[in-house]
């Protein structure tokens, strides 16, 4: 950490990056963000957590799409906002421009000038087509990092096809894993497949920021909703590739690793995860089991009997309600949890002490909480260094004024 004042706050620079306060990491970065929905938003707001300062280009009149995905919506009719947009883009700054339109099209042209990482989830051709193709932006501006984030790639046999995040589920295999059964194919509970291309979409970016500070020039980085989601396949996919099984869904308990899974007591269920044959010892000294029962004594037996071990785990939970199960669990030194839902884990102390609730001021909707940015950073000392002055989602063109007077400044 440095005792130096932070320099005094850019009027024209509201959200993070160069002039603003607010620090970070990338507080010397500026993103120009053309995408929309998802995966590119989620990309976006990675690097806005991280302090740069991001640029959301959106339509002019209804700008992301998201903005109309509900209900729920919140806030005054006329005012509404999506609690969907809500979620994606904190830390943003919001422009509309016509990219037909060639005024709107020069102010895009002179942020990319002065970008440093553009980000786009257009269908393939969509850009050329506008005159805003990848290549000539990086002609314009060859220090220039572009993250592309397509459906199923940019390439290939089925390269120009739409991505949307459940197809791209069934498609890239994860739904064949999830569900009760193998008959029960059951979609992740949140965007993943969106998510996961963002989150690898913004790795992607950081590994071509640091390339750039030792060529001197940028890098196209490429993505797509398939490819981040075979790209989390982990063991099941090696299972597949290396040892000719295909993995199915087989509901809450793991495929590799017995006991470890959701298990009925008397008045609900509890989770635990007995990854190591001392736990299972740990396990059965703590219940009055015999860990050396035929056919039980090691991880691969009782993988090969898992309704056998669910039947005699249950039958010991059987007695015991939830609360205190958790209590003699953890006693014992056993991994458990329950199964919250999402009003617990948002009420849960655990969270807010890590950061994973943020309180913004939105400029309609007042106070607001967030769910906040999953890192948090520390200088050697220990002392923490998280950015912790966040910015609500922006309406629509909220910042074109600024950002047309801070292009029409000459650079510092």
């Amino acid at each position: 950490m440095t005792d130096a004042p932070a320099p005094a706050p850019d009027p024209t620079s509201p959200g993070g990056g160069p002039g603003n306060p607010t620090g970070g990491p990338l507080r010397d970065v500026l993103v120009v963000d053309l995408s929309r929905a998802l995966a590119g938003p989620h990309a976006t707001m990675m690097l806005g957590d991280l302090g740069a300062r991001v640029v959301k280009v959106e339509a002019p009149g209804h700008g992301d799409d998201t903005r109309g995905w509900g209900p729920p919506f919140v806030g005054d009719e006329g005012e509404r906002q999506s609690t969907y947009f809500l979620s994606a883009n904190r830390n943003k700054e919001s422009v509309a421009l016509d990219l037909k339109d060639p005024d709107d099209k020069d102010v895009l042209l002179r942020l990319v000038d002065r970008a440093d990482v553009l980000v786009e989830n257009f269908r393939t051709g969509v850009l050329e087509r506008l005159g805003l193709g990848i290549e000539a932006l990086m002609e314009r501006n060859p220090r220039l990092v572009v993250l592309s984030i397509t459906g199923f790639g940019h390439d290939g046999p089925e390269g120009g096809r739409a991505g949307y995040d459940q197809i791209a589920q069934g498609e890239a295999g994860l739904m064949s894993l999830t569900g009760s059964g193998p008959d029960d194919p059951q979609r992740v509970g949140v965007p993943i497949a969106d998510l996961l291309s963002g989150m690898y979409g913004a790795y992607g970016v950081l590994a071509a920021l640091h390339e750039r500070t030792l060529t001197g020039v940028g890098r196209v980085v490429r993505t797509s909703l398939l490819a981040a989601t075979v790209g989390v396949h982990a063991f099941q996919g090696t299972r597949w590739t290396v040892a000719g099984e295909v993995g199915r869904a087989q509901g809450n308990h793991h495929p590799s690793i017995a006991p470890y899974g959701l298990f009925r007591c008397r008045d609900g269920a509890v989770q635990i995860a007995l990854g190591s044959e001392g736990l299972w010892r740990k396990f059965c000294a703590g219940f009055d089991l015999d860990p050396e029962a035929e056919g039980l004594a090691t991880n691969s037996e009782r993988v090969g009997a898992r309704e056998r071990v669910i039947a005699v785990v249950e039958e010991v939970f059987a007695t015991w309600d939830a609360a205190p199960l958790l209590a003699r669990l953890a006693e014992i030194g056993v991994p458990a949890g329950k199964v919250r839902t999402l009003d617990e884990v948002y009420g849960w102390d655990q969270t807010r002490s890590q950061g994973l609730l943020v309180d913004v001021e939105h400029p309609t909707l007042g106070r607001l909480s967030l769910p906040g940015p999953p890192l948090r950073f520390f200088d050697a000392a220990g002392a923490e260094v998280t950015r912790t002055d966040h910015q609500a989602p922006p309406l629509l063109d909220a910042d074109a004024e600024r950002v047309r007077a801070w292009l029409d400044a000459p650079p510092a």
